[in-house]
């Protein structure tokens, strides 16, 4: 089995999320923006996971779901990464119990397990307290193997989202809804490998429209998809920059004298949280 993704962002968070498939015995190869994915030699039984690598990136605790999917059990460090604030994995922790699965913590480690005979997860109603983007993740990944349907209420309605729940539709599974706040899973009995390309990031490109405003300079970007970015564009138009797109193409041209703004982060499609610092 194995994934081909393309269009894949020059990242430290992906290098970062590299280091987390290699250390569970995935194997990656990488050519610029293409980086291909083989899963087969992945086990969470022949050694203890690194914490190190784990605790580079919070993003890292989203492999519970698929790993305790896959295979019934599974043994992982708790997360690191993002310090800003309080970001508990409680939501993630409640869908994988709702889901069948106990889920116990050892020693900065998670054990998890799914209780049903067959070390198979179960359908289930879910309800979101939050809209948490890792969450909504984390359990859609885990439904897709599980037995029967999984319906996600409260769910977060990211455009990443949305290209997870495509991708994983590709890979065989049955998931309708994402990008809403309800999303349906029928679980399958197994996935595919498949190629996909990535969506334009639009944290990526905000940064780079920022940095634009900053130094007053002229900038094109491609490609782009200016609907997931609407409250950036409005912010930077509301300080002064002209901004054009047409299709996947999006230009930033700032004034010398920019305003000033204020900005409120909330859940897509509201200001995202990941550009409140360089803004």
């Amino acid at each position: 089995r194995s994934v081909s993704l393309s269009n894949v962002p020059l990242l430290s968070d992906v290098e970062a999320m590299s280091k987390v498939l290699v250390d569970m015995g995935a194997e990656l190869r990488r050519n610029k923006n293409q980086l291909k994915i083989m899963t087969s030699g992945i086990s969470v039984f022949s050694k203890e996971l690194s914490r190190e690598v784990f605790h580079s990136l919070r993003a890292s605790f989203f492999c519970i779901g698929p790993l305790l999917a896959r295979f019934g059990e599974v043994k992982i460090p708790l997360p690191g990464g993002c310090r800003i604030g309080a970001r508990p994995i409680d939501e993630h922790i409640q869908g994988l119990r709702a889901l069948g699965a106990t889920l116990e913590t050892k020693n900065d480690y998670v054990v998890a397990k799914a209780i049903s005979p067959q070390k198979r997860l179960i359908g289930a109603r879910i309800r979101f307290n939050c809209k948490s983007v890792g969450a909504t993740e984390t359990i859609l990944m885990a439904a897709t193997l599980a037995q029967g349907t999984t319906i996600l209420e409260n769910s977060a309605q990211e455009p990443e989202i949305q290209d997870l729940a495509m991708m994983l539709n590709e890979m065989g599974a049955k998931i309708q809804g994402a990008g809403t706040s309800q999303i349906k899973i029928e679980g399958v009995e197994r996935l595919n490998g498949c190629s996909y390309p990535v969506m334009p990031d639009r944290i990526e490109a905000g940064t780079f429209l920022i940095a634009a405003a900053i130094t007053r300079s002229p900038l094109t970007l491609f490609p782009v998809i200016p609907e997931h970015l609407e409250t950036v564009i409005l912010k930077l138009q509301e300080c002064g920059c002209l901004i054009e797109y047409s299709g996947e193409i999006l230009s930033i041209i700032p004034r010398k004298n920019l305003q000033a703004v204020d900005i409120i982060t909330s859940p897509f499609p509201g200001f995202p949280t990941d550009l409140q610092a360089p803004f």
